[in-house]
């Protein structure tokens, strides 16, 4: 089982957190724009960047999260949807997968293709996930390995785009790492998912989007999850004692306060005091 360092959560947090800014300054983070991307929908917003650096194998596609109440909707459009991508055998199909999160993934983005022989053929439309599979394929093809992040809703367009690049792709995936992460996943995809030992799903206390949709059974986190909480990270702590955890401190909170490590943690306010 791979891990997650803390330079590499710290990295894809800080691009989550700077993704939602209408102002994206990728060169104060070391990227040029030659090597930044953009991808945005048909209304210009942006969905998607991807990031790299010549010098680095790593390739960064990071997905930004809910942004609009039409989004906000698509949360709850939770009915199955086939999953895009296709076994190299076409033996069998992905399984089913949250149509809301599916949708995002496959709206149309702003860029366009042509036919590469020059024949007389209509432009094609390029959904969000095409426009970044156009982008990535050349920089695949040239040995670098592709790192998907993202937070809330991009993070589960992170995990489907994931599965679509590695089953075109193979070994192309390096790592998912997604954070506040609802499910995208119906039973079936969960199977076929290939990514569950390279997926990290980052959850923080009683985060509520992360137990979303609350339909046990149904759907079924793919991957690894990491709960922060109370000063630990818990190694795929399962939903039903995450919320026991909680409440019970909740319950005790008043008490906990009293102890010594308390007081001793908020040392450092001291230096600006």
């Amino acid at each position: 089982m791979k891990k997650l360092k803390r330079y590499q959560y710290e990295r894809y947090a800080v691009l989550c957190k700077l993704a939602y800014p209408k102002e994206f300054d990728y060169a104060s983070l070391g990227f040029s724009a030659q090597h930044h991307h953009a991808v945005t929908d048909a209304r210009g917003i942006v969905v998607a960047r991807i990031l790299c650096r010549p010098n680095k194998k790593e390739v960064i596609v990071l997905f930004r999260g809910t942004q609009s109440l039409r989004d906000w909707l698509l949360n709850f459009c939770i009915f199955p949807s086939k999953a895009k991508g296709q076994f190299a055998d076409k033996s069998a199909h992905n399984g089913f997968v949250h149509f809301g999160y599916q949708f995002l993934l496959n709206q149309r983005s702003q860029s366009v293709s042509t036919d590469p022989t020059g024949k007389n053929t209509k432009p094609k439309n390029l959904s969000i996930y095409e426009d970044i599979e156009t982008k990535l394929a050349p920089l695949i093809e040239a040995g670098k390995r592709i790192t998907l992040t993202g937070h809330s809703s991009g993070g589960a367009m992170a995990v489907l785009a994931a599965q679509r690049l590695e089953l075109k792709f193979p070994k192309s995936v390096r790592r998912v790492v997604t954070f506040g992460q609802p499910s995208t996943s119906y039973l079936r995809y969960y199977k076929h998912y290939l990514l569950h030992h390279r997926t990290f799903r980052v959850c923080c206390d009683l985060d509520i989007v992360t137990f979303l949709p609350p339909i046990p059974g149904l759907f079924k986190h793919v991957g690894r999850s990491l709960w922060l909480h109370n000063e630990r990270v818990y190694d795929n702590a399962k939903p039903i004692w995450r919320l026991y955890r909680v409440l019970s401190q909740w319950l005790i909170s008043p008490i906990s306060y009293h102890y010594m490590h308390k007081y001793i943690r908020n040392k450092d306010f001291f230096d600006k005091h």
